[in-house]
């Protein structure tokens, strides 16, 4: 008996004292970054745009997080990305296009800046993209598929019930109308010619060659450079250093990340990661209010 409660004892000790480890675990994930970037303060730092832009949040949190960190001279912008929604992709826009006033802002092309991923970085100070990237995309796209004769096949019927002649524009379960064809033409093309100004806005070019740098054409690097969409060709050394000459940083230290947060990011992705610190906070506030 004595073996056994002698095994047993430190899983007793566990179940016992569970919520005081997870805290400490907990205040331990929190502060711990604090501590290292005291003792290491950075001046420049990288955030990452990869992957389809879905929502814009996390992104926003963490470069609202540069901008207000009085440390942080310059940001490189490293983007690999095929584009992604309008609204999310706007709000990076917007937001970068505030902040590149305070400190200046290089993106760099790692892969693709293109549809959504280059109205996200178009407005900032300078963009530097790799030689083998894909820019532009300019352009808007609504998909839609008709399922009317798959569902009939399968002996299923719709009912609706709608007020507005276009309220049931874009259904899959029918063809579309000539009305809402048309409508939903005219809200693409609405859509279209505000990324095209802004794009002729933020990078000086003649709206009038939209023809040349929109269109949703696919272009290389160097053909994105003839026409003004990026500013130079080069690696992410080059970017680096654009972004230490504007940024006027002789001796750059570069804001690292905890070594929990890459470790989840290289796993599960950035925006999930973001998540689970969140998950982590909240469950750190709740143990507190049962305490």
């Amino acid at each position: 008996m004595k073996i056994v409660k002698i095994f047993l004892a430190p899983f007793d000790f566990i179940m016992k004292y569970f919520k005081a480890l997870v805290l400490l675990l907990i205040v331990f994930l929190i502060f711990a970054p604090s501590f290292k970037e005291s003792e290491n303060p950075a001046n420049v730092a990288r955030i990452d745009l990869k992957g389809a832009i879905l929502q814009s949040d996390s992104f926003l949190e963490e470069i609202t997080e540069l901008e207000n960190n009085p440390n942080i001279k310059g940001i490189l912008l490293v983007i690999d990305s095929p584009g992604g929604a309008i609204a999310p992709s706007v709000e990076i826009s917007e937001t970068i296009k505030r902040i590149k006033n305070k400190k200046p802002i290089v993106a760099y092309a790692q892969g693709s800046m293109a549809s959504g991923s280059y109205m996200a970085g178009m407005w900032a100070n300078k963009i530097v993209a790799n030689s083998g990237s894909m820019i532009g995309s300019i352009g808007v796209i609504l998909n839609g598929v008709d399922v009317s004769e798959l569902a009939e096949k399968l002996g299923i019927k719709t009912q609706i019930l709608k007020a507005g002649i276009y309220k049931e524009a874009g259904t899959f379960m029918r063809p579309w109308n000539k009305q809402e064809e048309e409508m939903l033409r005219n809200l693409i093309n609405e859509q279209y010619w505000l990324f095209v100004k802004e794009v002729a806005e933020a990078r000086k070019l003649d709206i009038k060659k939209e023809k040349d740098f929109a269109q949703g054409r696919i272009l290389s690097a160097n053909n994105a450079l003839k026409l003004g969409l990026i500013d130079s060709v080069g690696g992410i050394y080059e970017a680096q250093n654009t972004l230490f000459e504007l940024a006027k940083i002789e001796e750059p230290m570069w804001l690292k990340k905890d070594k929990m947060d890459l470790y989840l990011e290289r796993i599960i992705g950035e925006n999930v990661s973001l998540g689970i610190q969140r998950a982590i906070y909240g469950l750190y506030v709740e143990i507190l209010k049962g305490n």
